[in-house]
């Protein structure tokens, strides 16, 4: 691993700047790499983050990730999922691992594995580096030593807490967001989920049933969902005005968006910010909504100086003044019309003003 971005602190042209952490160290990439979806994109990326750095020295700092324990991946994860996947002999002996092949069998259909989650070998490890990679990330930020904090292995947002499913074997997003809301006094959490696919489980994983509490997280979503796209779920539709939990928003788009679609809500989504004003924000970057993905469903585009992209959203974000997470994850045409964006943005309107409403109800 080419640890060049590593060198030359900050000049004084720089020091104004934001304090960025890169998570990354060779036993993370040699094993994220072995991830069956995507063998070996990890260590491109890195590579081309490297090659980028070496041209802006100082402009990251490398933190290398500490792996999860099993009591971490415990703070959300089943202890039979938890077992399961580490291969604990004390823990697998109770769930029958160890009985006859058939129940191998049985007991990883239950838990997910198989299908687009397949067993692979070092999947124990891919589990606990993945996940303590981001809960390293968010250290970063709650001991305050990086104003934005990179992980781009991490962002396994279908991962559920007992169960892998959509190539998402643990849920990295959650265990960062619970590892900040354990900050005292308790910080409110915002998670913007950019990739095509709805952010299921984490947005499940934090659903507000209670009208009497004031929810430290929210959840929105901005994602393509239709009759038979990953995943089914009964909130990736887009989020009723009279819902009773404004905390967990979904933004579904048709196929075809772009930089114009995007450009057309994303004030309403600076609206619900500055209605819910987080201290914190994690960021699911996804990319595969981008055009030439194999998906092919969106035609959105990542140059920064296009108003809508990928890059001037992300820009913006870290324009918020917040503490931010970014984390990795997987053409506007007639079909999304403008009076459905028109529709998105009245609904994050109204989600805004019940947010505002509900947090003075409840101080």
């Amino acid at each position: 691993m080419d640890t060049t971005m590593e060198n030359a602190s900050p000049d004084d042209s720089t020091s104004t700047r934001k304090r960025v952490a890169y998570v990354v160290s060779e036993d993370l990439v040699k094993i994220a790499s072995l991830l069956p979806s995507n063998r070996f994109r990890s260590a491109l990326v890195h590579q081309l983050v490297a090659a980028f750095a070496r041209e802006r020295p100082g402009w990251i700092r490398i933190i290398r990730p500490t792996a999860a324990t099993a009591k971490d991946l415990l703070m959300y994860h089943d202890a039979e999922y938890v077992g399961f996947v580490l291969g604990n002999a004390s823990q697998a002996s109770r769930f029958g691992v160890q009985g006859d092949l058939q129940d191998t069998r049985s007991i990883s259909a239950e838990l997910g594995l198989e299908d687009d989650c397949p067993p692979f070998k070092g999947l124990p490890a891919y589990v606990r580096m993945v996940a303590g990679a981001s809960m390293t990330a968010a250290r970063s930020l709650r001991d305050n030593e990086s104003d934005v904090a990179i992980c781009w292995d991490g962002g396994r947002h279908h991962a559920r807490k007992s169960r892998a499913s959509g190539f998402c074997y643990v849920a990295d997003c959650v265990l960062a967001i619970l590892l900040l809301k354990k900050i005292n006094p308790r910080p409110k959490i915002m998670y913007i989920d950019l990739d095509l696919h709805f952010s299921d489980a984490v947005s499940e994983a934090f659903v507000s049933t209670s009208t009497s509490t004031q929810p430290t997280v929210l959840t929105l979503s901005i994602h393509h969902a239709t009759r038979g796209f990953f995943p089914a779920s009964e909130i990736s539709g887009l989020t009723p005005t009279d819902t009773p939990d404004p905390f967990t928003i979904s933004i579904p788009l048709e196929r075809g968006a772009s930089a114009k679609t995007y450009a057309h809500i994303w004030d309403s989504v600076e609206e619900v910010k500055t209605a819910f004003n987080p201290e914190y924000v994690v960021v699911q970057c996804g990319g595969d909504g981008l055009a030439g993905d194999p998906c092919a469903i969106f035609n959105w585009c990542i140059d920064v100086q296009e108003k809508g992209s990928m890059g001037w959203c992300v820009r913006r974000i870290l324009g918020w003044n917040c503490k931010t997470l970014l984390l990795g994850g997987g053409n506007m045409r007639d079909e999304n019309t403008e009076e459905y964006l028109n529709e998105v943005k009245s609904t994050l309107n109204v989600l805004s003003t019940r947010i505002r409403e509900r947090l003075a109800a409840n101080p």
